[in-house]
């Protein structure tokens, strides 16, 4: 009987131990994003122009694309228009 004791005893120990150092690996874990969100700003991202510096496709890229549809589609898909984002 001392034995099944000694293993309770053992048994919250351990766990206990674990508990504290999980805990303390949460708290590392906010402190350190706390910190990196004061050192470092968040980026900036400038919004795109919607449409005004959109780049034409050339004819030979647009015949390939219409190549490469119809090849997979089996002839029955096409393209009707394309543009670079």
């Amino acid at each position: 009987m001392n034995n099944l004791g000694v293993g309770f005893e053992l048994m919250i120990v351990g766990m206990s131990t674990v508990f504290l150092i999980l805990l303390i690996v949460i708290w590392g874990g906010k402190l350190l994003i706390k910190t990196v969100n004061k050192i470092a700003p968040e980026e900036t991202v400038s919004p795109k122009n919607s449409g005004a510096s959109v780049a034409a496709i050339d004819n030979n890229t647009m015949a390939i694309l219409q190549q490469v549809v119809s090849q997979i589609t089996g002839g029955k898909g096409q393209v009707s228009s394309a543009k670079r984002i």
